[in-house]
């Protein structure tokens, strides 16, 4: 009996957070849906606990990023993670949009739906080598403090890593002083995680509320389609790569620690506010801090295995509208391309989605009034969308840690090279 409720105990030391998180989440979606839209009252306690997120993301990556080159005492290990992260991140894409479009075959998204949305207002498209400089730099140094610019702000803080590097036993000092502030920012992640349950169970009331309404008529094709396809993907495919990562050891590591981030994901809709509980959970899974602290900021923005499975729902609606038939090798191929491109382009800020949407409707030459269209479908399906794009980079992160510590000749792929194990 006293080995029973030691069980229970540690069991529910383990979960406590995740349980509590979970309840407070199904709180709020009970509250939302019993009062409707008078549950905007609670939007102001969901926006505290997104802004408190919003504002620690900056200081993270580069705190982050910054810290993992300049303490990195192997840049050969630091290519190599690299390269192994985006050849990770391309593999999950192409996995994902595949896997989507195979979906759309079976169970047409379009079919009955039809919309009458006024035409949004015409805007230019400003050249693409002026919008590519404008992605990864900035014309004033005050343009890094903003999330809006978070590409610019990981290519500063790898040059800053690498600078202090090369500054030798001067530079010590300085790269002391971005471990330490990673160790700050960590802390400080854990305090305002402390008002994630209040946090989270009012976004919930607020989005149930609100959006509900919405997820039927000429939409539920699509979010029968969506949902589903998202969830099994977060719970088959993930399941998969941590196992391919390292067995069952990892699967247990990732269905353990991964649910706070998760919930985090779908509640906030945004990468970049679950990248701090993202974190966490590598942290506490056992990820290298060199490892997690270079895949995950960076799949933050560029690893979007949910807008893969979005841009591909998309483009299948648009072309039934528009009369085009979505069929043939040349097509699946181009639109697998648009969407792997959608995942690269898409922020990590709520409604970032909308720039990938731009890229669909432009890349395909649709009519102007295809963007409210595919943006509704946006909105819809933004919550799975960003719990399966977070999620994806812990588990990239573990594939990567893995297949480096076999490249690295370990017997035992898994074992902790750098940073805090379980």
């Amino acid at each position: 009996m006293a080995a029973k409720d030691m069980k229970i105990k540690a069991f529910l030391k383990q979960w406590r957070f995740t349980l509590i998180l979970m309840g407070a989440v199904l709180t709020g979606a009970g509250v939302g849906g019993l009062i409707g839209p008078a549950s905007r009252f609670f939007k102001p306690f969901g926006d505290i606990f997104l802004n408190l997120l919003f504002c620690a993301v900056v200081p993270l990556v580069f705190f982050s990023i910054a810290s993992a080159v300049a303490a990195s005492s192997n840049l050969r290990r630091l290519g190599r993670i690299a390269g192994m992260m985006l050849a990770v991140f391309l593999m999950t894409g192409i996995i994902s949009s595949v896997l989507m479009l195979l979906a759309v075959k079976v169970f047409d998204p379009a079919q009955g739906l039809m919309l009458q949305l006024d035409p949004p207002a015409p805007s230019s498209t400003g050249d693409l080598a002026e919008k590519i400089v404008g992605t990864f730099t900035v014309t004033d140094f005050s343009g890094l403090l903003s999330r809006q610019n978070i590409l610019a702000l990981i290519v500063f803080s790898l040059l800053i890593g690498l600078a202090s590097q090369a500054a030798g036993e001067k530079g010590r000092p300085f790269r002391e002083f971005l471990i330490s502030g990673t160790a700050v920012t960590g802390a400080m992640i854990r305090l305002i995680m402390l008002y994630a349950p209040v946090g989270l169970g009012a976004y919930f009331a607020y989005l149930v509320g609100t959006f509900g309404p919405k997820l039927v008529g000429t939409y539920l094709r699509v979010v029968l389609l969506y949902y589903p396809a998202a969830i099994l993907y977060f719970g088959v495919a993930f399941s998969f790569y941590a196992f391919l990562a390292g067995g069952k050891d990892f699967l247990r590591r990732f269905w353990t620690h991964i649910p706070p981030a998760a919930l985090t994901a779908w509640g906030t809709g945004s990468s970049l506010a679950a990248l701090p509980a993202n974190m966490e959970a590598a942290r506490r899974i056992g990820v290298p801090e060199d490892v997690r602290e270079i895949v995950l900021p960076l799949g933050a923005t560029i690893h979007m295995d949910g807008t893969c499975l979005a841009a591909i729902v998309k483009i299948a609606v648009l072309f039934s509208l528009y009369g085009r038939p979505f069929a043939g090798l040349d097509t699946y191929v181009a639109a697998i391309g648009v969407s792997i491109l959608c995942g690269v382009v898409m922020s990590g800020i709520p409604g970032g989605g909308f720039l990938g949407e731009v890229l669909i409707v432009s890349l395909y030459g649709f009519g102007p009034e295809a963007l409210p269209i595919i943006s509704m479908l946006g909105t819809l399906v933004d919550p799975p969308a960003t719990m399966v794009n977070s999620s994806g980079d812990t588990v990239a992160a573990m594939m990567v840690w893995s297949w480096l510590d076999r490249k690295n000749g370990n017997k035992k792929a898994g074992t902790v090279l750098n940073g805090p194990g379980l």
